[in-house]
């Protein structure tokens, strides 16, 4: 079975990236795994307030999952994984990646103007050919026609 991993964060090029793989999930009899990393804080005096900084973050990422593609998911019977984990985004996403070997392809999605953001930088550098799946880059600037075209 495939999966497709999507980075998200609370960015509209993510939930681009986001209804990109569900589709392609739903057309391909895949599934989701949605990453969302919130980096650790400077100082935090309690392990208490870190985990319930990450419930947070799974909560408004889960909520963020729902918008995004809900519809799909309830049409193609998709139960996208959610996983939060705490650390440097980069190195995160390439342990994460690391530990599955059911990973088709890194889908993230790319800002529609300026700098395309720093996961897609890095992912598609001088490192991309150490990765053991490929990275599908979506273009933040689309709309849902032409992503369902595309997928």
């Amino acid at each position: 079975m495939r999966t497709y991993l999507v980075v998200i964060d609370d960015s509209a090029e993510a939930r681009v990236a986001l209804r990109f793989a569900a589709r392609r999930a739903a057309k391909t009899n895949g599934t989701i795994e949605v990453l969302a990393i919130v980096e650790p804080q400077d100082f935090v005096q309690w392990g208490g307030v870190q985990a319930a900084m990450e419930e947070e973050q799974r909560l408004r990422i889960e909520a963020s999952v729902t918008a995004s593609v809900g519809e799909i998911v309830d049409a193609a019977g998709i139960r996208p994984n959610i996983v939060v984990r705490s650390g440097e985004p980069v190195s995160e996403v390439r342990a994460f990646i690391g530990t599955r070997n059911d990973i088709a392809a890194l889908v993230l999605g790319a800002c529609s103007g300026g700098h395309p953001g720093p996961l897609v930088a890095d992912f598609t550098g001088h490192d991309s050919g150490k990765l053991p799946c490929p990275v599908m880059i979506i273009p933040g600037s689309l709309d849902d026609e032409r992503l369902e075209a595309l997928s």
